[in-house]
């Protein structure tokens, strides 16, 4: 693709990224037959091709983005399934996430809009926070009934996002998971040491994956460390264009866990959420111009794994499972998109005893997308009940993923178990039986 950016525009690192993203692009179209807006709603300007355009004239022009470029950006789920497709190498992410950030700066939303996104932010990050907020959402839930109903047609009102947060928040919510600064030692020979990053709604909604994580590790000799003074990842606000908190945060990481890895030693930052994986590996790149943090980024975002990647690199004790629980696994787009993580998850459960299916469609997202189902609930909805329909072909026992938002999203859609591929593992290696998402959030 011909760019036109000036010299002095080139001259801001930023730019000159998009610059070399944009002229990869060759117009093919590929990405458009697996990205899930332009499946639904068969408009080009919701495609990555047409965002791209988009993005394009609003970087060269430099000039405040109009309603229209933000509603087509907004609709972007940042699933990333383009990059897989893409035969050009195209780094869509790095671009729509540079289109979110001058959005952010240079568009005025309606104030009910910035409202609400100024809510999410503040309160999704916080577990204490958000631990309240849930609780206050479920005493409003049975007001749900007089707000909007679905209109997949019109843009989203402040009320009908209302009501798609209050149909996400559950019924109960379990006991706080242990605090960071715990130490959790190796059962019998210590073979490694690692931090668990302890997540945001995952810690309040289903602190039980990491409790797995743990009990999983020690068991086969690995020292599990929850690291005081860690903060949110950051994915949230990055996602949301707010990127001077999402740096902020991520420079309070590196540096709790640079400490770690310095007093204690790590040979791995593990993390059972996909959608924070995929950021934290890319602090490298996020912090590529702070002359303090560009390197200790670098250095975290090499030690950052998927808990599935760690596993795969462990010997796992003898399975007690017996063949006869069919799993349909749903490949998280933050995992198989956003870390290239695709076979490793089903070939450890299918190694521990589980009969695992492929998902029809399972390069389609399932509608979480952090945020995006609360701001985009009916094209959220839509693919939601495709991603249900399709597992429902293949007659599960059990649904597993790798990513919290996934599965809230999935149980909130089907009465078939929802679980985290650890809570499998855990299992099938001496641990408790999962419990179920659907459980406590349906």
């Amino acid at each position: 693709m011909k760019t036109e950016f000036s010299l002095a525009q080139l001259a801001n690192p930023d730019i000159a990224e998009a610059d070399k993203i944009l002229r990869a692009c060759v117009h093919c179209g590929f990405c458009t037959a697996t990205c899930p807006t332009y499946v639904l709603l068969g408009d080009e300007l919701d495609s990555p091709r047409g965002r791209i355009y988009l993005i394009k004239e609003m970087l060269e022009k430099d000039k405040p983005p109009t309603a229209e470029v933000v509603k087509h950006i907004d609709r972007c789920l940042s699933c990333l399934a383009c990059m897989t497709t893409c035969p050009s190498g195209v780094h869509y992410m790095h671009l729509v996430d540079q289109a979110r950030v001058r959005i952010e700066r240079d568009y005025s939303r309606p104030l009910a809009e910035r409202a609400l996104r100024a809510v999410l932010a503040r309160v999704l990050p916080r577990p204490k926070l958000f631990r309240a907020s849930m609780i206050m959402a479920r005493l409003a839930r049975p007001f749900a009934a007089l707000l909007p109903a679905s209109n997949a047609a019109a843009t989203p009102g402040l009320l009908r996002r209302i009501k798609a947060m209050l149909a996400l928040a559950p019924n109960g919510l379990p006991a706080p998971g242990p605090s960071g600064g715990s130490v959790f030692p190796a059962i019998g020979e210590r073979r490694g040491r690692v931090a668990l990053l302890q997540g945001c709604a995952q810690q309040v909604l289903a602190p039980r994956i990491n409790q797995a994580a743990i009990s999983l590790l020690t068991r086969h000799g690995i020292e599990v460390v929850l690291v005081k003074d860690e903060q949110c990842c950051g994915a949230l606000t990055h996602h949301l264009g707010q990127d001077g908190d999402a740096l902020a945060r991520a420079r309070a990481n590196i540096n709790v866990w640079k400490k770690e890895a310095e007093q204690g030693g790590l040979d791995a930052i593990l993390i059972t959420a996909s959608g924070c994986g995929t950021v934290i590996k890319d602090y490298g790149f996020m912090l590529r111009e702070d002359r303090d943090f560009a390197s200790p980024a670098a250095q975290i975002s090499a030690l950052a794994k998927d808990i599935t990647e760690f596993l795969g690199g462990i010997q796992l004790a003898p399975t007690t499972q017996k063949g006869d629980v069919t799993i349909a696994y749903h490949s998280a787009c933050s995992l198989q998109h956003g870390q290239k993580i695709t076979g490793l998850p089903k070939e450890l459960l299918s190694k521990n005893g589980f009969v695992v299916k492929d998902v029809p469609e399972s390069h389609l997202c399932c509608g979480s997308a952090g945020t995006y189902n609360i701001l985009q609930p009916d094209i959220a909805s839509r693919l939601r009940d495709r991603k249900i329909a399709n597992i429902a072909t293949v007659k599960p026992d059990m649904i597993a993923a790798g990513n919290i938002g996934c599965m809230v999203q999935i149980a909130g859609g089907t009465s078939v178990p929802v679980v985290h591929t650890i809570e499998l593992l855990d299992w099938a290696t001496g641990g408790p039986k999962p419990g179920s998402i659907g459980q406590g959030l349906n």
